[in-house]
């Protein structure tokens, strides 16, 4: 299990080093198309939730906890829901203002 565990640790800290430059390239993109960085900080908070939650319901389900697995994926999916709402009061936002210039 230790082994297990330390092999994870180790695979995860590799893909930071690969994935690192992709972050950055779409930060840059982002900020070229003028979206605020607060937009881009919770896209990819967005994106760690979902990558923590499909691990954990995995975790869950490997152990024979579906019902904790099912709990887990509600919460992440509320969360990711709760987080975007800024995202999409912007959207509205522009939208309206899209209106009205029509």
């Amino acid at each position: 299990m230790m082994v297990a565990l330390v092999a994870c640790v180790g695979v995860m800290g590799g893909l930071m080093i690969f994935v690192e430059p992709l972050i950055a390239e779409i930060s840059d993109v982002f900020s070229q198309a003028g979206i605020s960085e607060s937009y881009i900080s919770l896209i990819f908070k967005a994106s760690a939730i979902c990558f923590i939650t499909q691990i954990t319901c995995e975790i869950c389900r490997d152990s024979g906890e579906n019902a904790i697995a099912s709990v887990a994926e509600m919460w992440g999916r509320g969360a990711v829901t709760f987080m975007s709402m800024p995202i999409l009061k912007a959207l509205i936002e522009k939208i309206n203002e899209i209106m009205g210039q029509v």
